[in-house]
């Protein structure tokens, strides 16, 4: 699938295009989504032909609290918008992956209205998870299942067949008038298995390329990533195995991570490709997690060169910070463009290799050597090979492969054979 040879970018457009934090629903729509194709050369440049946006619809707030699956959200524009950004998308080769919210909606949509003005009369109780013997925060008469102690979601009724039909025509429209090429699926841990099934037929039967890929936290990658539910997931366990193994100089940490998940023949997820990263809108940016700014340039080699679709948070190839505990915005920043620095052509160069190449797209894992600071490794798909040396020491480092000595510069990753 397209997905496999491609190599992300990803941006939470409420953030970076400057939107206000709350939406009135009675401002004109201003297209603040022209700001997103204006990034295109350097999204292009960086060496990346994926573009991951997260929440675009209707929303009273962050995104996540849908009022409106059928309508861009007037902070960032109109529909007529974004169906010229996803053209102009594809003009240049940027496919466009959207994230779809669909476990949980904001207080204003409006089958929740419904039901807060209507009460039991309503015809849509039970599209949700509601209990009329109390009451809530909101004084609504009434309380309901929410998200993660968030009373302004109020979590969807996925096995109801109208809520099923109703998303999966939202999606429908996604597919047809906007022409995306995949979802993201927020919470997917939690989205109900027949919906799963359903939204994969339905998909696929419209766009046979689709790509489906969840965001799992913990757990059993495959319970959802199969050939009925999901084409990918992201992979939590790797991203912590990475950075925490940086910071702590253990690359055993990571090397038994990655041997757990693809070791060739014992491997939980081995031939599975999943969506890697460093940082996303949910976390710290990496270069406020790592203890050495040193340690960017072989974390991000290793993101290009272990098995997995990776993924650039916008902003992040230039090492910027931001701490996620001190607030949502503060890794979701309006962003202006910057000139290259070191790091972005790093990744740059890595990128484009990354998306050249069949073995890193395909090719299995192979551990050839481990040390606390050192970890040696080979790809290998179609009876060729490529073996990496990543080094997170501050000296260099000395490896034999097949007979021949090599160093490794310290705070480098090295290509010992292509």
């Amino acid at each position: 699938m397209w997905a496999d040879e491609s190599v992300f970018y990803h941006i939470y457009p409420m953030g970076f295009c400057g939107a206000p934090l709350q939406n009135n629903f009675t401002l004109a729509p201003q297209n603040r989504l022209s700001k997103i194709s204006s990034w295109f050369e350097h999204i292009l440049e960086l060496g990346c032909n994926a573009l991951y946006l997260g929440p675009v619809f209707e929303s009273t707030a962050h995104g996540y609290d849908t009022k409106d699956y059928f309508q861009i959200d007037r902070r960032l524009g109109e529909n007529d918008d974004f169906k010229q950004l996803v053209a102009k998308a594809h003009e240049q080769g940027i496919k466009i992956v959207l994230d779809g919210v669909f476990n949980h909606v904001g207080r204003n949509f409006w089958a929740f209205e419904d039901v807060c003005k209507y009460k039991q009369s309503s015809a849509y109780c039970d599209w949700f998870f509601l209990n009329f013997g109390q009451d809530n925060g909101y004084h609504d008469g009434f309380c309901y299942e929410g998200w993660d102690g968030c009373d302004d979601i109020i979590k969807l009724n996925l096995k109801n067949p109208d809520v099923k039909q109703y998303l999966k025509s939202a999606v429908s429209m996604w597919i047809k008038e906007f022409n995306i090429d995949g979802l993201r699926l927020d919470t997917a841990h939690y989205l109900d298995r027949g919906f799963l099934r359903e939204l994969h037929t339905m998909s696929k039967s419209l766009k046979p390329d689709f790509w489906l890929m969840g965001e799992i936290v913990f757990g059993n990658y495959k319970r959802l990533m199969n050939e009925e539910m999901l084409d990918s997931v992201t992979n939590y366990e790797l991203y912590k195995a990475m950075h925490s193994g940086c910071n702590d100089r253990n690359l055993y940490e990571t090397a038994h991570t990655l041997n757990r998940q693809f070791k060739i023949g014992e491997g939980v997820y081995e031939h599975c490709n999943m969506y890697s990263f460093l940082d996303n809108h949910d976390v710290s940016r990496i270069a406020s997690v790592l203890n050495n700014q040193a340690l960017l340039k072989p974390l991000y080699g290793l993101l290009f060169t272990l098995p997995g679709i990776p993924s650039i948070y916008y902003g992040s190839e230039w090492g910027i910070e931001g701490r996620r505990e001190t607030g949502d915005s503060e890794v979701r920043q309006c962003l202006e463009l910057q000139s290259e620095n070191d790091l972005s052509r790093h990744i740059s160069w890595w990128a484009k290799f990354r998306k050249k190449s069949k073995i890193l797209a395909y090719g299995d894992y192979q551990e050839l050597e481990v040390r606390s600071e050192l970890l040696v490794f080979s790809r290998n798909f179609a009876d060729k090979s490529l073996i990496f040396a990543v080094n997170i020491s501050s000296f260099e480092q000395e490896v034999e492969v097949g007979g021949q000595q090599f160093k490794i510069p310290p705070f480098m990753i090295s290509i010992l054979k292509s």
